[in-house]
């Protein structure tokens, strides 16, 4: 009897963490599209990364007063998965889009979701959350 270990990255596709969304934290600028983006912002979330999540943030709407309660939160729930639902534009040669998702977490309530749709900015090669459409 073997046991299959899942080795996917916490952004649901099938590739190892280091090998998808460890490339964007490292460098946002390896984000080829906002879904790209998107799915490395749930990553940080499920590792309550607050520098990247700022960093990823546009600067015209990003919160860095509540980063620490951002922190916080994402530490308290148990993240379980993330399904994109829909995306406009936000391709390599697009410089917005939008990404529509639920991010399933359990607190002490039980299984929770958010569903929102996002949307993204492209500036000096770099995608960037902007914030709900």
């Amino acid at each position: 009897m073997s046991i299959e270990i899942k080795n996917s990255c916490p952004c649901g596709l099938p590739s190892s963490y280091l090998d998808c969304c460890a490339k964007i934290h490292e460098s946002i600028y390896n984000a080829e599209t906002a879904e790209q983006l998107m799915r490395s912002r749930y990553t940080a979330f499920t590792k309550a990364d607050g520098d990247y999540l700022m960093k990823s943030h546009h600067r015209s709407t990003r919160p860095l007063s509540e980063k620490k309660a951002i922190i916080k939160w994402a530490k308290s729930v148990e993240w379980m998965k993330l399904d994109v639902l829909n995306s406009t534009q936000g391709l390599e040669d697009d410089n917005r889009g939008t990404v529509e998702f639920k991010a399933y977490f359990r607190d002490k309530r039980g299984i929770q979701y958010i569903h929102e749709n996002s949307q993204f900015i492209k500036e000096k090669g770099a995608w960037y959350y902007l914030g709900i459409v």
